[in-house]
């Protein structure tokens, strides 16, 4: 499984509606509105690396009222029990 974070600018008040996109995909696992320098942290899962890179490129990146994006590729995932 290949997974990643996408750190999403979105045009000013756009956020609610690049959320709606998001959960309409189901390799969206989550979605964070964040503080900062960027407005939202998607996590994007898929079943192939070459999978993953294309969601992002052909759908995420091109949402309505994305700005720009920032990809983290996950290189390894673990579970912390508490």
């Amino acid at each position: 499984m290949a997974s990643a974070y996408v750190l999403i600018n979105t045009e000013i008040g756009g956020e609610e509606d690049v959320i709606n996109q998001l959960n309409e995909m189901k390799e969206v696992e989550e979605v964070s509105v964040v503080y900062g320098v960027y407005d939202i942290v998607a996590k994007i899962t898929s079943d192939t690396m070459e999978n993953l890179k294309g969601i992002i490129t052909t759908k995420v990146r091109h949402l309505n009222k994305v700005r720009s994006t920032m990809t983290m590729i996950a290189a390894e995932s673990r579970l912390i029990k508490k």
